[in-house]
């Protein structure tokens, strides 16, 4: 019933947080958080597998439902089921969250993944398989820069090849780890690692190095506080006295021994250890004082706990016991138990020295064991080395990987630099060819623009000479009506005055009338005669009727009157073909731009000569603009640029419904200059 309370509130809860996640974002993000909340409940000891499994499948369901990319939350929640030993769901889920994880590249999240494999490997005895999948995490691990997680897969490696009696490629491992736990500040795994240092040493007899490394697992070990630090005493000073023992020792052997019942805090498979180890130093030292009774306590208390690796070594001393008493039969009879144990356990050390036992105490078959010794002994080694060489292949493969990864990446490198240069020359080669268009296009605008201003100049001077031809017509017209026409009229004026003294009065009179009727025609004709004639020069006419001629066509299009004055002293005669051309275009520029933004009634083009600059002044009573905003259009971009060309400078005077002033500044070019 308790049970079935629980589960309903789990459910109410479960259904009220998935209603409230559709919500809005904050609410998803509130669940999000709960899947953390859910796996920290499934890690809670109180609950039971039934309870734990419906958080962890809950926080799962959730995930995949929704197809949240929570690579890690998956691995946790594989790890987890692992915990409650169903693989089915551990093997489906973790591969899951390598698969997510690695599509993401969630570095962290793929070592997790592998280690969680490494765990469950080493766990069946898979130690192949195992390290394959540390080494895997590892690389994940030190890529990242997690080296908490990487430290500790350095130390799972090394354990494996330990056991395989890979010593080098064991310590290799140990060091490395050691390396990042100083830096981490990680003192019991440092002890760990000092302390599996000093049984590799011991397991290749270099006894003075194991009995450093034990040491320094020692000092690592006094850093620990009480509660962390139970237990390391005394295995650190176990493996010291069996060195000591290995030695020949015994007496400091029995020291180390005897320091870890001073130890407050010993339990009972520690007790089982001391007392067969201090029982079986005894034996060596051929003092048999309360040896059997120690040895058979310690392998009763062993077999209460069910410890059975400890059974198989109280077995194997208290068979050397009874061999030293000459009690073959006993001693033959725990041999052969031992024996079977360490089969059974798969102890390949132990299960030699069995053997080797065996041999010496059953003397008919003795033949046999010491086959299978040599058998087993051989079998051992080539599995080992077989180990080894795929430790070895993995380590290999991985280097290879990472060199290939590398090599890779470097290409990548090289790619990316030989695309970037190759877009980088092409860009240049393209802008050096826009460039060079640029400037033909421009050279080709200068050439046409040359020619249009030499069109120009013969154009106005064509235009002089036709104001030329009309100016000297006019006073080929005036002096014909002044020396011909009015001689004649004159002559016959006179000639008729000598016809009137044979008229009759009457007829005199109309005749009168006649005469001075002519007189009156002649003085009109020598008054056109004069005003034709009067105060002409063609010198200084010409260029300023071509202006005056541009003002009255601009003043018709745009609707406006225009006033023109201009000094008569300037030599326009003097002033180069060139100069008066553009002096044109940029009036008639100015005139234009009038005409299409001023919308001016009235228009005053004055032109004056002072110092041999010429100042032309053009204004209007436009709408005016502001010259600090008003962006320079194509019209005053090309007034600016043939002004530059002369030589001068101008300015603009204008606001906004003030009208506009143009005053143009230019020297004096005669025909002469260049």
């Amino acid at each position: 019933m308790r049970y079935f309370k629980k589960s309903f509130f789990w459910f109410i809860l479960f259904f009220l947080t998935h209603f409230i996640c559709f919500s809005s974002p904050i609410q998803e993000i509130k669940q999000n958080d709960s899947i953390k909340v859910w796996l920290q409940q499934a890690k809670d000891k109180k609950l039971n597998i039934l309870e734990k499994r419906h958080l962890l499948l809950k926080s799962y369901n959730y995930i995949t439902n929704y197809n949240k990319k929570l690579p890690l939350e998956l691995s946790s929640i594989a790890y987890e089921f692992y915990k409650l030993k169903d693989t089915t769901l551990f093997f489906k889920i973790n591969k899951e969250a390598l698969q997510l994880a690695t599509k993401t590249q969630h570095i962290y999240a793929i070592g997790d993944a592998h280690w969680n494999y490494a765990t469950y490997y080493v766990k069946l005895e898979f130690y192949s398989k195992g390290y394959y999948h540390f080494d895997k995490a590892y690389q994940s691990f030190i890529k990242g820069g997690f080296k908490k997680e990487a430290s500790q897969t350095l130390q799972g490696m090394a354990s494996i090849k330990g056991k395989y009696r890979d010593y080098t490629g064991a310590e290799i491992l140990n060091i490395e780890a050691i390396k990042l736990f100083k830096d981490l500040k990680d003192y019991r795994r440092l002890y760990a690692s000092y302390n599996h240092l000093g049984l590799l040493q011991e397991d290749i007899k270099e006894y003075n190095k194991a009995i450093y490394y034990f040491h320094k697992a020692m000092e690592y070990s006094n850093r620990l506080n009480t509660r962390l630090k139970r237990g390391e005493y005394i295995t650190v000073n176990n493996n010291i006295g069996n060195i000591f023992l290995k030695k020949k020792e015994y007496s400091k052997a029995l020291e180390f021994y005897y320091k870890d019942f001073k130890i407050p805090f010993i339990t009972k498979t520690q007790y089982a250890r001391i007392l067969d180890n201090i029982a079986h130093c005894k034996l060596l030292m051929k003092d048999t004082l309360d040896v059997k009774k120690n040895l058979q306590r310690a392998l009763a208390i062993r077999d209460s706990l069910k410890n059975k690796e400890g059974i198989l070594t109280s077995k194997i001393h208290i068979s050397d016991y009874y061999k030293y008493i000459k009690d073959t039969v006993e001693a033959l009879q725990y041999a052969k138990e031992a024996n079977l144990l360490a089969k059974e356990l798969k102890n390949g050390r132990d299960y030699l020295t069995t053997l080797n036992q065996l041999a010496n105490l059953d003397k008919q078959n003795s033949k046999k064991y010491l086959d299978r010794y040599i058998v087993f002994n051989d079998s051992l080694i080539s599995a080992e080395r077989r180990i080894q060489n795929k430790f070895t292949r993995i380590e290999f493969e991985t280097d290879e990987y990472i060199e290939e990864t590398e090599r890779l990446s470097q290409q990548r490198i090289w790619i990316l630099v030989t695309s970037f240069a190759g877009l980088l020359v092409l860009s240049l080669l393209y802008f050096l060819r826009v460039q060079k268009v640029r400037n033909e296009k421009l050279k080709l605008e200068a050439e046409q623009q040359k020619a249009n201003e030499e069109v120009y100049v013969l154009t106005l001077q064509q235009q002089a000479k036709l104001e030329e031809e009309r100016i000297n017509e006019r006073n080929r017209i005036s002096a014909e009506l002044h020396d011909g026409v009015l001689g004649k009229l004159f002559g016959t004026r006179v000639n008729l005055g000598f016809l009137a003294m044979q008229m009759k009065p009457e007829t005199q009179e109309k005749h009168q009338a006649f005469l001075d009727e002519l007189q009156e025609i002649e003085k009109e004709i020598r008054d056109v005669s004069h005003r034709l004639s009067d105060n002409f020069d063609s010198a200084n006419i010409n260029f300023t009727t071509i202006l005056t001629q541009l003002l009255k066509d601009r003043s018709a299009i745009g609707n406006f009157t225009y006033q023109f004055d201009f000094d008569k002293t300037i030599p326009w005669s003097e002033i180069s073909e060139v100069t008066k051309a553009n002096v044109y275009r940029i009036i008639q520029e100015a005139l234009q731009n009038i005409i299409k933004h001023a919308k001016a009634k009235n228009v005053t083009l004055e032109v004056s000569f002072k110092k041999k600059e010429l100042i032309i002044s053009l204004k209007d009573d436009g709408i005016g603009f502001n010259t600090e905003k008003k962006k320079k259009g194509i019209g005053i971009k090309n007034i600016t640029a043939r002004v530059q060309k002369l030589g001068g400078h101008l300015k603009f005077i204008s606001k906004e419904h003030q009208g506009t002033t143009l005053v143009i500044i230019t020297p004096f070019n005669t025909k002469n200059e260049k």
